[in-house]
């Protein structure tokens, strides 16, 4: 293998480890159910950044099917699973009206309707 490939599956790996690990942190860090959906999106994107660094052969040779199909099917999952968790959100905030969310993430707990 020569440098520019080693170069290039590095590059694409530690991106996909960064992205992963920004999506940790956010997850952790962040109280929202939504802004932990976006992290748990971001954490998904490093993981299909890594699979693509694993296929990649170098320039003469094809990448390897396996984990390209692999990222295309978790990126369909993904997707997916993302529009059913918002619908599950949505339901959530019109069944239970006397915690609304505003848009930093704060609750409205009093009756007047300002927060805490």
């Amino acid at each position: 293998m020569s440098h520019e490939i080693l170069l290039t599956q590095l590059l694409y790996g530690g991106a996909g480890i960064l992205f992963f690990l920004l999506g940790v942190w956010s997850f952790i860090s962040h109280e929202p159910l939504w802004r932990k959906l976006i992290a748990l999106n971001i954490m998904g994107a490093g993981v299909f950044h890594v699979l693509v660094a694993v296929a990649y052969r170098g320039l003469d040779a094809p990448p390897d099917p396996v984990p390209h199909a692999l990222v295309l099917t978790g990126i369909v999952v993904a997707v997916s699973a993302t529009a059913l968790a918002l619908a599950f959100g949505r339901r959530l905030d019109r069944e239970a009206p006397e915690h609304t969310s505003d848009a930093h993430g704060g609750v409205d707990d009093r009756e007047d309707g300002t927060h805490a």
